[in-house]
């Protein structure tokens, strides 16, 4: 008998059967992803003090040109090149041998000056005495006066041949104008020097304190203004009477090899009007340049920071929350719905990988700092809250 005539068996495979058709009829169906996990934080409050940044160029407070003010062998040195100095140290001596010559000359004639001036005096007090009693003439009085006057006169130009002298036998001992650092001697000893113009035989350069020069422009330089002001009544001063200096405006400055501004200053001076080819004015500060051993050395560049402001409250995100397009810079802030929002905002400063936001953002918001690839605006999120750290 076969199998597929018995009715139990055949029931069972027609069943199969339209199992089978069944589970072929059923239609696929799309299962939607997941949102995409964001990393969302919100912005950081604190005090903020904002800064312009500037490079400017150190100079010497002092610099002096030693040179020979009268002629003669320059007969010795007295410094090490390189060394500092102060005003008034011993750094040559010009052989003397001929101005003491001179200012003995210059005395001896002084000596001369001041007998004649004695002896015509006592002419003319004797002359007094012989025309009262008409023993001589009127004239010859008057000619007894004028030598006296003479006399006299004479003393006054052989006081000041005797004071020329001096200065001129002054001038051999050469000594440092000013304290500093003093350069190499520009002439050996033997060597004359002065002789038609005034030698050049070493410079000095005074490094404490040290100036710093740089430029502002016109924005920067209203800001600085409204920073001058504020100064100004917080200190109870009239700016037309205080300096930068005495206003306690603070400067900061960093040398290429170093990190951050570790030198501190004040700003000191600025022109009285903008240069209207450039568009800018020209500042400086003052740094005690007080290290040891010193840094600051003139002719050197250097990056400079002012502050101009200070934000109580200030928003900070970090920076790699910042992106921008044509439109400028933004952030993606995640809403009440977990939808992603662009928000175009105003930067502020950088400050060890936080940016200050000045507009665009409060401080409640949610703002994506990871997954910013896997954002866009509109879209749904999954926001997980950075840790701390």
């Amino acid at each position: 008998m076969n199998l597929f005539q018995h009715p139990w068996y055949f029931q069972f495979f027609m069943g199969l059967f339209a199992l089978l058709l069944s589970a072929c009829e059923q239609k696929n169906e799309y299962i939607a992803p997941p949102p995409p996990e964001v990393t969302v934080s919100q912005p950081t409050q604190q005090s903020v003090t904002e800064y312009l940044q500037f490079t400017g160029t150190t100079q010497s407070v002092g610099y002096a040109e030693v040179k020979a003010r009268v002629s003669g062998i320059l007969e010795s040195m007295h410094f090490v090149p390189g060394v500092k100095v102060k005003q008034g140290d011993l750094l040559f001596v010009i052989d003397p041998e001929l101005y003491e010559a001179d200012l003995a000359a210059a005395k001896a004639e002084l000596v001369s000056a001041k007998a004649e001036a004695s002896r015509t005096q006592t002419e003319l007090e004797r002359a007094d005495q012989l025309i009262k009693k008409n023993f001589i003439s009127k004239t010859d009085h008057l000619r007894r006066k004028t030598e006296r006057d003479v006399a006299i006169a004479s003393i006054g130009l052989k006081a000041a041949k005797v004071r020329s002298a001096e200065i001129q036998l002054s001038y051999t001992q050469v000594t440092a104008p000013i304290s500093g650092r003093v350069s190499r001697n520009r002439v050996d000893i033997g060597n004359l020097v002065g002789e038609g113009e005034a030698t050049l035989l070493t410079t000095l350069t005074q490094y404490q304190p040290m100036y710093v020069y740089f430029h502002l422009n016109e924005r920067d330089l209203l800001s600085l203004m409204k920073l001058r002001g504020k100064k100004a009544q917080e200190t109870g001063h009239d700016t037309d009477k205080k300096s930068d200096n005495e206003l306690s405006i603070p400067l900061h400055l960093g040398l290429a090899d170093e990190e951050g501004y570790p030198h501190q200053g004040v700003l000191d001076f600025g022109e009285s009007e903008l240069n209207t080819s450039t568009g800018t004015i020209e500042l400086h500060g003052v740094f005690a340049n007080a290290e040891k051993p010193t840094r600051l050395l003139p002719g050197l560049f250097t990056r400079l920071r002012l502050p101009v402001d200070e934000t109580a409250n200030a928003l900070l995100v970090n920076e790699r929350a910042i992106g921008a397009d044509q439109s400028g810079r933004y952030v993606l802030v995640v809403n009440k719905e977990n939808k992603v929002e662009k928000r175009p905002v105003i930067l502020g400063q950088n400050l060890n990988g936080m940016t200050v936001i000045k507009e665009g953002i409060k401080a409640n918001d949610r703002v994506i700092i990871k997954g910013l690839q896997k954002a866009r605006p509109g879209s749904v999120v999954n926001p997980k809250t950075a840790t701390a750290g």
